[in-house]
């Protein structure tokens, strides 16, 4: 088959590696066009771009789909059997969706359509989510779904052990859907079902000891690969990489540290929280007890957040 690949961000790279492994042979791969960062403009490639280069596949760049007229052209031309279009930051408009575009959505749509599915389903507390492969229309992730698969959220999963796990099983649907194209079954998605997954806020990114454990600890689990929840603690921010619930231990006031032997603990609104890794501006990540004892912090102590 004519198959092509567009996409730019992580999960796509990973559904890409997933894709090829499995034997799935692209005649495009294609991605969005690099950022640049620093002083002197240095290129970054997109993710997927970087993974292309690494399975020792051809990827092309490009900015907007449908004003790329060499691609428009060629998609006239070759008429290509299946585009897989995944985590590409674009609106697939026609003349693409007359085709057969495909996408690896990471939730069980209807729910959680939108730009941060695993991340809202973190952040919302759920223990269950999936991945989907469906097909494009214009509303956005509202095509009839091919394949569905449930995955159990383990307690000690971030996002980016979701994004892993879920790409890797999508792609093993989407392989699946490829070798019966002709077959395949579509089933339209329930609207009065369909919950949507909003862009993360900045102001998302901040926790606080006066949040609940439950709060704290999953908003640091669905920010891990957005670049990690943060924390203001005597008027520095501070970053939370790793926190586990502490439910035997309660105190008055929150942000108080009440174990300091082989464990940081520190109250919050209805119990405590472990901090077992966490980063203060400019240093690597450490250990909770390693970076109170830099602080020299003693149990009793408050870890104000303002």
């Amino acid at each position: 088959m004519n198959i092509w690949f567009i996409g730019t961000g992580p999960f796509a790279s990973l559904c890409l590696e997933g894709l090829n492994k499995r034997g799935v042979t692209f005649n495009r791969i294609i991605t969005g066009l690099p950022t640049r960062s620093g002083r002197n403009g240095k290129e970054n490639p997109s993710p997927v771009e970087l993974k292309a280069v690494s399975l020792g596949l051809n990827v092309s760049r490009t900015g907007k789909l449908n004003d790329n007229h060499e691609l428009m052209h060629e998609l006239e031309v070759n008429n290509p059997d299946v585009i897989f279009v995944i985590d590409f930051g674009q609106i697939i408009r026609e003349p693409f969706l007359s085709y057969m575009c495909l996408n690896i959505h990471p939730s069980l749509l209807p729910e959680y359509r939108g730009a941060a599915p695993v991340q809202r389903a973190l952040i919302d507390g759920h223990s269950r989510t999936g991945v989907s492969v469906f097909r494009l229309v214009k509303a956005m992730d509202a095509g009839d779904v091919i394949a569905q698969r449930e995955v159990e959220i383990a307690p000690e999963d971030d996002a980016e052990d979701l994004y892993i796990r879920l790409a890797d099983i999508g792609s093993e649907l989407a392989y699946e859907s490829l070798n019966h194209i002709h077959e395949l079954r579509f089933t339209h998605q329930d609207e009065t079902l369909a919950t949507y997954a909003n862009k993360l806020d900045k102001k998302e990114f901040e926790v606080s000891f006066e949040m609940t454990a439950d709060r704290i600890i999953n908003t640091v689990r669905a920010l891990a690969m957005s670049g990690g929840a943060y924390i203001m603690i005597r008027k520095k921010r501070i970053k939370l990489w790793r926190v586990s619930l502490r439910n035997n231990m309660k105190d008055s006031e929150c942000g108080r540290v009440m174990k300091l032997d082989d464990s940081l603990v520190v109250s919050c609104a209805d119990c405590a929280v472990e901090i077992r890794e966490i980063q203060s501006e400019g240093k690597n990540i450490m250990s909770g007890i390693e970076w109170s004892r830099g602080l020299r912090l003693k149990e009793g102590d408050m870890l104000c957040s303002v």
